[in-house]
């Protein structure tokens, strides 16, 4: 199932993706589905009544929407860094012994076809494709055996990275938590729909230009041992992103090194999940 966040001109709704059109499930059952993070938490007890529902939602096509970010202000956004061994080459850096991690702001959540805003303050902005897990019972001390049945579905997301800001210092939280920054969606594909999520190509397209190639079987830490790690930290909440990690190609390992400006189109992809696409604006 693709659960996703849409507007028809009005107040966010959700609805579920089939084709080119949208069963809009906040219309069929409006007492039933309040809200993403709230469905993600319920919905082990509320999975048969959405089925049930779906069947007389209304359907929507979606030229005629505005898709919105699956989840307007995730809880938390997790992400890991250095985790595929050619983006780990093309840095000039070791492979890692532990995970690195690094937080994106609840402000940086931005839709899938949204303007990505480059900062005023802000000349060496990149793009990172990654597929995104989303937690769904989530937890503490998460077993890797355990960790799939954490993890409700898998979106697209974009990385954006503010490079000045991110090297200016040894911590990268502010050069990767800019608002808009963390573009996800187009909608959140649930697990039992996914299977395996280490099986997917994703590529990064810039004004049509491909620019990143890999598959999430390249990750160094898969997926499972990223939520097992993770959750030794924190409590792991319904609706919690983790962006897995980017492969090799991004803009500041060109030579000379290439980054984002005004105009410039970004479409990010992974195989089966969809894909983003976003027009980069100077901020005003």
């Amino acid at each position: 199932m693709k659960l996703a966040t849409f507007s028809a001109g009005g107040a966010p709704e959700i609805g579920v993706v089939e084709d080119d059109t949208i069963a809009a499930l906040s219309r069929a059952a409006p007492r039933l589905v309040t809200g993403m993070i709230d469905l993600i938490a319920r919905w082990s007890v509320l999975e048969a009544e959405v089925r049930r529902a779906l069947v007389a939602a209304p359907r929507l096509s979606l030229k005629d929407l505005r898709l919105l970010a699956p989840i307007p202000r995730p809880g938390k956004i997790l992400a890991i860094g250095l985790n595929y061994a050619d983006h780990i080459r093309e840095t000039g850096q070791e492979m890692p012994a532990r995970q690195v991690w690094f937080c994106k702001q609840p402000t940086s959540a931005n839709g899938p076809y949204d303007p990505i805003v480059l900062p005023r303050v802000a000349e060496r902005v990149d793009y990172e494709v990654e597929m995104v897990a989303v937690i769904g019972k989530g937890g503490r001390y998460i077993a890797r055996e355990d960790a799939p049945a954490a993890v409700f579905g898998f979106c697209v997301g974009n990385d954006v990275s503010a490079r000045d800001w991110q090297m200016a210092t040894s911590q990268w939280v502010l050069g990767k938590g800019f608002d808009t920054h963390a573009p996800f969606g187009p909608w959140i594909t649930t697990s039992d729909e996914v299977g395996d999520p280490h099986r997917f190509g994703l590529r990064t397209f810039v004004n049509g230009e491909k620019r990143q190639d890999s598959n999430t079987r390249h990750l160094v830490f898969q997926v499972w041992d990223q939520v097992e790690h993770v959750s030794k930290v924190m409590t792991l909440e319904p609706g919690d992103l983790i962006f897995t990690g980017t492969p090799g190609g991004v803009g500041m390992a060109m030579k000379p090194p290439v980054f984002l400006k005004h105009g410039d189109r970004v479409r990010v992809e992974v195989e089966e999940l969809g894909a983003l696409e976003a027009v980069c604006q100077a901020e005003r």
